[in-house]
C-alpha cells in the first residue's frame, strides 16, 4: 500500500506525509468511544515531535540543555494562561507537553481547559528524571486521537523513508490501536494510506477467525 501510495502521487515541490488511515465498525461512538494514545514509532522520521517542557529552576536549566523545542518557567506559564488566543496559538504549537511535578497544579489551573480537550495534558516528569529520556521518546511518538467518530488519522513518517520503515512505523501504530479497542481487530474496517497530496490507497480488512472475542 505505501508503494502504491508513493507510485501514483506526482513529484511535488515539498516532501509529502505519508498518512495512516484507520476506519472502524461495530463501535457505539455515542457510548463514549474515544482513544488518546502515544505511540513510539520504531523508525525515526524526518521531522521528530514537538515537544515543550514546563518547568522552573534546575529542571528548567536541563530541558534547556537538553534542547526542548520550548521551555517555559512558571512565570511564564501564569503570563500565558492571561490570554487565551495566545494560549491556544502557544498550544496548537507543540505536539507534546512535558512539566515538572511540581508545577503540574499550575498547568492545570492555567491552561487545562485548553491541553484537555485537545489530549495535550502534560507528561509529568519526576525528580531527578533524565529528561533526555523523556524527549527522545517522545520526539519518535505521534499522538492517536480518537473522539466521537469511527476514524483516525496520523503521520507515519514521510515519502524520502524506506517502504519497510514506513512499514514497521505503520504496524506500530495498528497494533497499538488494536489493543484498544472492544473486539481488537475485528473493530477495524479498513485500513488506509496516502500521502499529503495523493490518493488515497484503500485495503479492507480480512478476519480469518471466526468469532470475535468477548
Amino acid at each position: 500500500m505505501i508503494k502504491e501510495a508513493k507510485a501514483i502521487d506526482k513529484e511535488r515541490k515539498f516532501k509529502q506525509a505519508l498518512e495512516l488511515i484507520m476506519v472502524f465498525k461495530d463501535i457505539d461512538v455515542k457510548k463514549g468511544f474515544s482513544l488518546n494514545e502515544t505511540v513510539q514509532l520504531p523508525k525515526q522520521t524526518g521531522s521528530p515531535a514537538t515537544v515543550c517542557v514546563m518547568a522552573s529552576g534546575d529542571l528548567e536549566l536541563k530541558a534547556k540543555d537538553a534542547k526542548a523545542d520550548k521551555v517555559i518557567n512558571s512565570d511564564q506559564l501564569t503570563k500565558l494562561g492571561s490570554n487565551k488566543r495566545e494560549s491556544r496559538k502557544f498550544i496548537n504549537n507543540y505536539d507534546f507537553f512535558l512539566a515538572d511535578t511540581k508545577l503540574m497544579p499550575v498547568v492545570g489551573k492555567v491552561l487545562g481547559q485548553l491541553l484537555g480537550p485537545r489530549g495535550k495534558m502534560p507528561t509529568p516528569i519526576p525528580f531527578n528524571a533524565p529528561i533526555e529520556s523523556f524527549l527522545q521518546r517522545l520526539r519518535s511518538s505521534v499522538r492517536v486521537k480518537v473522539r466521537g467518530s469511527l476514524s483516525m488519522a496520523c503521520k507515519i513518517g514521510d515519502e524520502k523513508m524506506e517502504d519497510a520503515e514506513l512499514a514497521a512505523n505503520a504496524h506500530a501504530v495498528i497494533n497499538a490501536v488494536e489493543k484498544k479497542l472492544p473486539n481488537g481487530e475485528f473493530n477495524i474496517r479498513n485500513i488506509l494510506v496516502k500521502t499529503t497530496m495523493g490518493k488515497i490507497i484503500k485495503q479492507a480488512v480480512q478476519v480469518k477467525k471466526k468469532h470475535a472475542r468477548k
